[in-house]
């Protein structure tokens, strides 16, 4: 063999060599409800149907205490696509594109990119006013993905249909529709369609990628086809009840983030009834949708090389507390969906009570598939927990809204109103307690366990209002 063909012959095993190394590569499907919260089947709940979440969880580890950072939308999708607190996004409410206050962050898509994946993003990542931004960019991040598809289906143009408790207002009130026509005529539906296309693509090309995909229901207007609604007959739903004095035994500031919307204060109960359906039937939707994906995810063989992260921004009310929707420091806004599947999660089918926040996902995606998370990512890897599900990589779970802040343990649920309590503190005992109706704050004797908290809370607002090492931060005028 001459010098030549010695050297052709070398650069084509090298080029086989890389290509067979990016084949092998860890790819991530990052799948997201909107204003999901924790009524599955595989989270034990007696009526809403999810054959395809739980069919999931089956082979992966499911949460049990997972939380958000921020129950409203564009702060907390701000806070896990960057690792970071909403403190030190500086983002607390919705419309605020994520560079405009921490310009040169690098986010979990972005760091991907970097390391020569494809990252794509279908549906809703960042922030979108739903249903006003359906089919465009809303609050998007270019930089974080080599290619996009916003999907616009007919429940777009079905909106004079919508019922709604404000007439006209359809994203930031209770409103359903029972619509006509399939599943993969509505918005949902054609991303879900997209992301089998690019599946197959991805298996045909033997490329590298991160693929996410965002689904916008259950977020009202809950639209979903007449035949989900159908599944949840109203004679079977339960509104939970509020006993009478309630309001009085918390805060102020609690009793306001409760109460804010005042055409969802007492609803009749059969529109609550009504309310209940239509959100199941949104569920059952998008667990369709997540089905079709993730049959797509194995029959194009991708299945075992594809870390599956199942998740929602934020938790949900419906009706418990008085309150519907989201935006309190209760267990029902603050606690997510959380399963993870797919190479390097040994401990497959098990469930975990380990306590774990939504800034963790970028160190664990990470880590999972060995790429390095910048150093001032603020999570940890949740990677221990997937392999033995009794590890523990955290003591408390961190959620905050407006003036508030509150830290989750395993057993406790405790919150501060304002600066270092001025404006009230709760205290509730999930042991006793797991629907934190019985605030217990002011007892005497449960002084010694507050105090233990709020020093550990108020270590924690020290820590996550600490400015990212190698970030700018730009603030202007708080939007709260």
């Amino acid at each position: 063999m001459n010098r030549i063909s010695f050297f052709l012959l070398t650069i084509s095993l090298w080029a086989a060599g890389t290509a067979l190394a990016a084949k092998a590569r860890t790819n991530v499907l990052f799948l997201i409800c909107d204003d999901l919260n924790c009524d599955l089947g595989s989270y034990g709940d007696p009526l809403v149907q999810s054959p395809n979440i739980d069919r999931l969880a089956a082979r992966g580890v499911r949460f049990e205490n997972a939380y958000c950072q921020y129950p409203l939308c564009g702060p907390s999708r701000a806070s896990f696509m960057t690792g970071l607190y909403p403190d030190q996004t500086l983002i607390h409410n919705n419309g605020v594109y994520v560079r405009e206050h921490v310009p040169d962050v690098k986010t979990v898509p972005q760091m991907f990119r970097d390391s020569g994946y494809f990252a794509m993003r279908i549906g809703k990542i960042y922030h979108y006013n739903v249903p006003r931004h359906i089919g465009t960019g809303g609050h998007d991040d270019p930089y974080s993905w080599n290619h996009t598809f916003n999907p616009r289906g007919r429940d777009v143009e079905d909106e004079p249909l919508i019922f709604s408790l404000r007439p006209g207002n359809f994203g930031g009130t209770l409103s359903w529709l029972a619509a006509d026509g399939t599943d993969e005529e509505q918005t949902d539906g054609i991303g879900a369609t997209e992301a089998i296309e690019q599946l197959e693509k991805f298996a045909k090309a033997g490329r590298s990628f991160f693929l996410a995909v965002g689904l916008y229901r259950p977020h009202t207007p809950y639209v979903a086809p007449k035949e989900y609604f159908d599944l949840y007959p109203l004679e079977k739903i339960k509104v939970p009840q509020v006993p009478e004095g309630y309001f009085e035994t918390i805060p102020e500031s609690a009793r306001k983030s409760l109460q804010r919307r005042k055409e969802q204060i007492d609803l009749p109960e059969e529109l609550a009834r009504r309310a209940i359906q239509a959100y199941y039937a949104s569920i059952t939707f998008a667990d369709a949708q997540v089905g079709r994906i993730l049959d797509a995810l194995e029959a194009t063989g991708l299945a075992e090389n594809t870390i599956v992260l199942f998740t929602s921004d934020h938790g949900y009310h419906m009706g418990e507390h008085g309150h519907w929707q989201k935006t309190t420091l209760f267990e029902n806004a603050d606690r997510i969906p959380l399963i993870i599947a797919g190479p390097g999660v040994e401990a497959a089918g098990q469930s975990t009570n380990a306590l774990a926040e939504m800034v963790d996902f970028y160190p664990t995606l990470a880590e999972l598939c060995e790429l390095e998370a910048p150093g001032y990512v603020s999570g940890v890897s949740l990677a221990p927990v997937l392999n033995d599900p009794s590890a523990r990589v955290r003591d408390s779970a961190l959620t905050q809204y407006r003036n508030g802040y509150s830290l989750r343990t395993e057993r406790y649920r405790y919150t501060e109103w304002g600066e270092s309590g001025a404006e009230g503190t709760e205290l509730y005992d999930h042991e006793s307690d797991p629907v934190e109706m019985l605030n217990l704050a002011g007892g005497p004797e449960h002084a010694e366990t507050v105090q233990k908290l709020s020093e550990q809370l108020r270590n924690r607002i020290v820590a996550v209002r600490k400015k990212p090492d190698g970030i700018t931060q730009i603030q202007f005028e708080d939007r709260r």
